[in-house]
């Protein structure tokens, strides 16, 4: 064997591992990050469900004529901010989280408000429509909470992915960075406070 076939070997060998390496890195990065997008738009769905369902239950709740009309605008008004607040699933930044999560606790919390003014109307708490409707408010709060679990889990997996070795080192030539957490609101630590005396 000729003495220059074998640095020619061992250099053929070693481009062999660095390509199947660097491609096996950029595929798997990439079915991550696109199922970090994936759960990022079930969360996206969810919200949405809940504000097509708040349309429904302030038509519904519209017809008392004198319930309070206050409570009405306030979560009429949060649900179109919230709606107006959109973030790019293929560059999902906290800053854009940040910026949707306040448009919707602002909306959890004027739904919030509505929800305990009702209590006042007998007449609207009966109605078979509106409990329906919290019925299935109640849910769709319950299936964001699993949406934003979901999504924490696959950025997790992928933010790891990208940053064990020797990923990070590819990570940074194919330019995968990061993706946000959804976060807990400010002071969701603290219990609310809780006043039965209407």
């Amino acid at each position: 064997m000729k003495n220059w076939l074998i640095p020619v070997i061992v250099i053929v060998v070693l481009g062999i591992i660095v390509y199947s390496l660097t491609v096996g890195f950029n595929n798997t990065a990439i079915e991550k990050q696109e199922d970090a997008r994936l759960a990022w738009a079930n969360v996206e769905s969810s919200y949405q469900r809940r504000n097509d369902l708040i349309t429904n239950l302030v038509n519904t709740v519209q017809g008392a004529a004198d319930f309070e009309r206050g409570t009405l605008t306030d979560v009429i008004e949060a649900r179109s901010r919230a709606t107006q607040v959109t973030v790019d699933p293929s560059n999902i930044t906290p800053e854009q989280l940040a910026q949707f999560q306040q448009a919707q606790s602002g909306v959890s919390s004027a739904l919030s408000r509505l929800l305990v003014t009702v209590e006042r109307y007998p007449d609207i708490k009966a109605n078979q429509n509106f409990l329906q409707l919290q019925s299935q408010l109640e849910g769709t709060e319950n299936r964001i909470n699993v949406a934003r679990d979901r999504y924490n889990a696959s950025v997790r997996e992928y933010n790891t992915y990208i940053r064990k070795f020797p990923n990070s080192m590819f990570a940074g030539m194919f330019g995968f960075d990061q993706m946000a957490r959804y976060e807990a609101d400010a002071g969701s630590e603290n219990a609310p406070e809780v006043d039965f005396n209407f």
